[in-house]
């Protein structure tokens, strides 16, 4: 992948981890968008000034255009459950590891690879290569 393709990718999956989110998520769209603007906030992952509704993050799985914390969040959340959801695709992986990166430092790829959660480590290997070198390109911001 060059890095010219990889923010493009990542910013096309974000939705893609909403949608995993509501997917995997206990509860209804309300409860599941109030549980993501209360994680960003408790987990340092953005500050939310007030909590979507089950509509906009239903928009925000399907059309894109959630602010960063939500898949930070949804992230966050996803990496935690016993069901341990992976990406669903390229573009999704790409976001997950630009999440990845976003949420914590980390001293080299190796090391944010292997912060991950063992089950996402393989299916993220080639992503977090990519932001890494977006990142060291100051791209990634």
């Amino acid at each position: 992948m060059s890095e010219d393709t990889f923010y493009p990718q990542a910013q096309r999956g974000l939705p893609g981890l909403l949608r995993a989110w509501l997917t995997h998520g206990r509860g209804d769209s309300e409860r599941l968008a109030v549980l993501l603007a209360d994680t960003a906030r408790v987990a340092s992952l953005g500050q939310p000034a007030s909590n979507p509704d089950g509509e906009t993050l239903e928009q925000w799985a399907a059309e894109g255009g959630a602010p960063l914390w939500a898949p930070k969040a949804a992230l966050f959340l996803l990496m935690q459950m016993p069901a341990r959801p992976v990406p669903q695709g390229p573009d999704d992986a790409c976001a997950w590891a630009y999440c990845w990166l976003r949420m914590r430092e980390h001293d080299s790829p190796t090391a944010a690879l292997m912060a991950l959660p063992e089950h996402l480590r393989q299916p993220l290997a080639w992503p977090i290569e990519a932001a890494w070198q977006d990142l060291t390109h100051q791209r990634l911001i």
